[in-house]
């Protein structure tokens, strides 16, 4: 028998388990059908390893953990404008840092540690904290690379466009940098184009 699981797999793996009860579910990009939340979960951590190579196990944690058990909040529970969306924002943070606190601590880490990543997932600090901007920027690169077109086929080119400017203007210049090497279909490229050139 191998040595113990480490802190950071274990915490990860006890992420994904409860990702894996979303009734939700989603195809990835070869058809295969799998919950919603945990495969935004492990795109996550993939464009994580890529932005941020070196990233701390608390980085990594509020990466895998930035939608975690997402559906046992509905929208629809909340008033369908501005305000409502909003409030059910916030109340998605607070569930997301007490889930993964919680979490963290049965596998042994420290309530700094579970701090840290609380406050990664309630956005607190953007801009000014630097793993909470990274965060931000893999939030914003994971929409544009996986999730963007789904969406240009909802709203018209208007709408997008002022989605564009707004992600954009979530991100750092190295966000930036990514997002740009990021293969689009030529129709997003265009309103990407569109969005930063005007």
């Amino acid at each position: 028998m191998t040595g113990q699981t480490n802190p950071l797999t274990a915490t990860l793996q006890a992420f994904d388990a409860a990702n894996s009860k979303d009734p939700n579910l989603e195809q990835d990009r070869e058809g295969k059908s799998h919950p919603k939340e945990l495969l935004y979960a492990q795109r996550m951590s993939a464009e994580l390893a890529q932005f941020v190579p070196e990233a701390s196990d608390e980085l990594q944690l509020a990466a895998r953990a930035q939608h975690i058990e997402r559906w046992i909040i509905p929208r629809a529970d909340y008033p369908m404008d501005r305000a409502g969306y909003k409030r059910w924002r916030v109340t998605l943070g607070q569930h997301h840092a007490q889930r993964a606190s919680a979490i963290m601590r049965e596998h042994g880490y420290s309530d700094a540690s579970c701090e840290q990543v609380a406050t990664m997932l309630q956005k607190k600090q953007l801009k000014r904290d630097a793993e909470v901007q990274a965060l931000e920027d893999v939030i914003c690169l994971v929409f544009i690379r996986y999730y963007l077109e789904d969406f240009a086929t909802k709203h018209s080119d208007e709408k997008l466009i002022d989605i564009i400017r707004k992600t954009w203007n979530k991100m750092s210049e190295k966000g930036h940098e990514h997002a740009l090497q990021i293969d689009l279909a030529p129709h997003l490229q265009q309103l990407v184009g569109k969005a930063l050139g005007a």
